[in-house]
């Protein structure tokens, strides 16, 4: 498989099923060869990244800031933009594919971005906002769904 990045987005404070689903979408899209990227720090993201590093995989994290040690401790590459929520242009643009699970206004705003751009979003009880995104019932679903829109 050519080399995929699945860009992984949601609330930097999520806990409980977000944080479980997450994890699991990170261990399961590097499982099957994906590199994830987030936007770098907690909740959604650093549950995806500790899925994806748990499976073998690499992670990327595309950080408000202008500190590397605001990442989470799961991110391999941390990259420094010191943009704040501006930086979620840079998530969807260095992505192939989006998944979003659950998530507040930050996460809408990568998604609107992503479908502005044409890039394939799916939903993990995310917003159902456009007929362009497609809802997956679970994290393999998700990730099965994120590889198919790409191929």
């Amino acid at each position: 498989m050519e080399k995929v990045v699945i860009g992984i987005i949601g609330s930097a404070l999520a806990t409980g099923k977000p944080y479980d689903d997450a994890m699991e979408v990170g261990r399961l899209a590097a499982g099957k060869g994906a590199t994830v990227l987030t936007g770098g720090l907690g909740g959604v993201m650093e549950a995806a990244c500790r899925g994806a590093r748990e499976a073998g995989g690499q992670t990327i994290g595309i950080l408000p800031g202008f500190d590397t040690r605001d990442a989470n401790r799961y991110i391999d590459i941390p990259i420094i933009t010191g943009f704040n929520h501006a930086r979620n242009i840079i998530v969807v643009r260095s992505s192939d594919v989006l998944i979003a699970v659950a998530g507040e206004y930050g996460t809408l705003s990568e998604i609107a971005f992503a479908l502005k751009l044409g890039k394939p979003v799916i939903s993990l009880d995310s917003w159902d906002i456009d007929e362009n995104i497609k809802k997956a019932g679970d994290p393999a679903q998700a990730v099965d769904m994120a590889l198919e829109a790409i191929r």
